[in-house]
């Protein structure tokens, strides 16, 4: 009998400054256009919830959250692509929904690409649906890409 070996256990906890070389490699190998380092690093400067999902002592995922004015937006949430489809995406989001609440946010916004089926399919189980769509908003090989406008209500307001 062959027993399966146990996924390791993992963390979510902040971001440091050191996570950035890790965090950035993790975003190069999963997008055509990647965010800079210096991006990432200008979120943490400027505040801006920034979450490392830690396993085996590196970096996972990450995700980062802008609150401001009652409203949240998620800007960015990704894992690393030799770590998905373990619910690691699942576990980022339901912090940043729950970062979120903890900021008393009525709600929560993001923007996603809509070829992103797996990522659609995530937002939709969590109660986002589509308010919107940006034209021309992502950078692709040919010209530029729409994007879906997804929200959820975290506070209904009274």
């Amino acid at each position: 009998m062959i027993i399966p070996m146990a996924e390791p256990p993992v963390s979510i906890r902040d971001m440091h400054h050191d996570d950035l070389t890790m965090v950035s490699d993790i975003e190069r190998r999963s997008y055509e256009f990647p965010w800079s380092h210096g991006v990432f690093r200008d979120c943490l400067l400027a505040g801006y919830q920034c979450l490392a999902l830690i396993r085996e002592d590196r970096v996972a995922g990450y995700a980062i959250l802008s609150v401001a004015a009652g409203e949240a937006h998620i800007l960015n949430l990704c894992v690393d692509p030799g770590f998905r489809a373990r619910g690691y995406g699942e576990r980022l989001l339901d912090e940043l929904l729950y970062r979120a609440r903890s900021a008393i946010v009525r709600e929560i916004f993001l923007e996603v690409r809509p070829t992103n089926e797996t990522a659609l399919k995530l937002y939709r189980k969590k109660g986002f649906h589509q308010i919107a769509a940006r034209p021309a908003y992502y950078q692709a090989d040919e010209g530029r890409e729409d994007a879906a406008v997804l929200a959820k209500k975290l506070v209904v307001e009274s």
